[in-house]
């Protein structure tokens, strides 16, 4: 990745002008629901981001779904059957892909239905949330936030990384997932978010964002 050239902004703001921006997103594959990734270590907290743009499209007259990868963890049997801090099992193993393509994508290929299912998991509880499905207009944007999201494939119209240098990302993750790190550090290596995302953010310092515009 080359030099990049960052603007100061507030998140109030950043949010405002990603909702704008993404007035005028059109898939290229024809589907009517725009498909916006938010993607970051949760010390980047990109849910946060996602919905402050929702928020701001509501008020645009547009509609959007915001989605987390964390209603979509596998089951603790499976995601945990080779250990706690497992890395290559949280790497590769810990989020349902297949069920976010099934419940979360599928429904919003061109043809679809925009019948939605906005999570399917509760960690806590260890059981399925047995959440409705939503239906998303046309010309509504599906927001999903969480870790790892731009090395699956799935089909975004526009992809936001949320950045954060290696030590910052050490400073803001809790003592207790720490052992996480160099899950980021293999998927930098292999994925290259910084490089391939649309639009960057850098989260470095959470009162002092800035982006690449």
């Amino acid at each position: 990745m080359g030099p990049v050239r960052w603007e100061a902004i507030t998140w109030d703001r950043l949010g405002d002008r990603l909702a704008e921006r993404l007035l005028d997103l059109k898939p290229a594959d024809g589907s009517p629901w725009p498909r916006v990734a938010f993607d970051g270590a949760p010390a980047a907290r990109p849910g946060d981001l996602a919905e402050r743009v929702a928020k701001t499209l509501r008020v645009l007259g547009r509609p959007s779904l915001v989605v987390g990868t964390a209603g979509f963890l596998r089951p603790a049997s499976v995601r945990l059957q080779y250990g706690h801090q497992d890395i290559d099992a949280y790497y590769d193993g810990w989020y349902d892909t297949g069920a976010l393509w099934r419940e979360v994508f599928g429904p919003l290929e061109p043809g679809g239905d925009g019948r939605v299912l906005p999570d399917l998991w509760d960690p806590v509880t260890d059981r399925a949330t047995r959440s409705p499905y939503t239906a998303l207009p046309p010309g509504g944007f599906l927001l999903l936030h969480g870790p790892l999201l731009l090395r699956h494939w799935f089909p975004f119209d526009l992809s936001v990384h949320l950045l954060l240098t290696p030590g910052a990302l050490r400073r803001r993750t809790p003592e207790a997932e720490q052992w996480t790190l160099p899950a980021f550090e293999r998927y930098a290596d292999e994925t290259d978010p910084a490089g391939t995302a649309d639009v960057l953010v850098r989260a470095d310092d959470p009162r002092h964002p800035a982006w690449n515009g």
